[in-house]
């Protein structure tokens, strides 16, 4: 059997950024690394539900709404995918920062937070998504970004 493209990478040398993991077509695969992978240190599931809310439902309302595919979490608990179609590595990462940072300022009631609206409404918390995105930022700031995975 082929092994998939992401269990290709080196996840003992993968460190908190801002990655390309895949490009098929018009549509890129951004890996947004929050965590290091097996370090113990892992996204729990009320922040990672948190937060998809969030970062999803500001990046479909943003000015690239219309290519915007997916956003959802790793499985793995230490980040999550973003699939866009048709724009550049840079434009996605001004839209990220951009996303973060309008979590950071958002000061209302969680985005589809209802039983009506969630599989799951009980298990959200703005709080706790406003601190990793604050603790994402501040990873992402650290290094430079140039979307490529450590060879």
């Amino acid at each position: 059997m082929k092994t998939i493209q992401s269990f290709t990478v080196d996840h003992t040398k993968l460190l908190p950024g801002l990655y390309v993991s895949r490009v098929d077509g018009d549509a890129t695969t951004f890996d947004l690394r929050c965590r290091r992978p097996n370090g113990g240190d892992y996204l729990d599931n009320l922040t990672m539900h948190s937060l998809e809310h969030l970062f999803a439902t500001f990046v479909r309302n943003g000015p690239h709404a219309e290519r915007i595919l997916y956003f959802g979490p790793m499985g793995c608990q230490t980040g999550f995918y973003l699939i866009v179609r048709g724009l550049d590595p840079e434009t996605v990462k001004k839209e990220v920062f951009r996303v973060l940072q309008e979590i950071l300022r958002y000061d209302g009631p969680m985005p589809g937070g209802s039983e009506r609206e969630c599989g799951n409404y009980r298990n959200l918390d703005v709080a706790a998504a406003k601190t990793e995105c604050r603790r994402y930022l501040n990873e992402l700031m650290k290094r430079k970004i140039d979307f490529q995975y450590e060879v």
